[in-house]
């Protein structure tokens, strides 16, 4: 598991106009809790920040806070427990750490990775699809595992992968159910159908056809009877 130190101070300000100025200033505001206990705030250099969070470990990196500005405890050796990013910027807005004992198991969440192409389901255009991205361990600190991998390039349409099936690293504890799937190799997606819709000719032919109907025998009489009493009081009129 890789280490990486980290510079910090103790944090006094206090208030959404502080932060912010601080921030400005190129720091991020943090906390460190220990054991359930009130947390030390603190400001790091967001560059260096930067740096320790973008090693091959990722968010499980071991880190060692540096601490000035406290007459106890100046260093530290912690783990990220959750990070505020902007959703748009992206940068980190708030850090916590937990104080951990290099002794001491702990719980952590590590990404689950695949390895290989599975040909198989390629050539029939499938799909493998990751039910989940991580798995929940429990080992040492130094014991953490960068990630776990799953071996794709057998894979069949119809098969899937379960957590069982994983190579775990001796001294890592897996916490999650061994039956459930992680990776799975769907066939292709149906296209869709389209209900087919009646063009606008076809549409309109019922009401032409009602439109230009030829009358019933009983209606040419009666437009012949009208037709022939208008003639009447015409002449009549003259």
């Amino acid at each position: 598991m890789e280490k990486v130190i980290l510079k910090a101070e103790k944090r006094d300000e206090k208030g959404k106009i502080k932060v912010k100025k601080m921030r400005r200033e190129g720091l991020v505001p943090a906390i460190c809790y220990k054991d359930g206990k009130e947390g030390v705030d603190l400001k790091i250099n967001a560059r260096e920040l930067y740096h320790a969070l973008h090693t091959k470990a990722g968010e499980n990196v071991l880190i060692t806070l540096k601490i000035s500005g406290v007459k106890t405890g100046k260093e530290k050796t912690v783990i990220i427990k959750e990070i505020q990013s902007d959703p748009l910027q992206g940068e980190v807005l708030h850090i916590d750490f937990n104080e951990i004992s290099l002794t001491e198991e702990i719980k952590v969440k590590v990404p689950l990775a695949t390895h290989g192409e599975a040909e198989a389901v390629i050539k029939e255009d499938g799909i493998v699809e990751h039910v989940i991205w991580e798995i929940e361990v429990e080992c040492l600190p130094t014991q953490i595992p960068e990630r776990l991998t799953a071996e794709i390039a057998d894979l069949k349409i119809g098969d899937s992968i379960h957590i069982k099936d994983l190579v775990i690293p001796p001294g890592v504890k897996v916490l999650m159910d061994p039956e459930q799937v992680i990776i799975t190799a769907k066939p292709p997606a149906k296209a869709e159908v389209k209900e087919e819709v009646p063009d606008e000719a076809e549409m309109l032919e019922p009401e032409v056809i009602a439109k230009g109907k030829k009358p019933e025998e009983g209606e040419e009489l009666e437009v012949e009877g009208a037709d022939k009493a208008a003639e009447k009081e015409d002449k009549k009129s003259e």
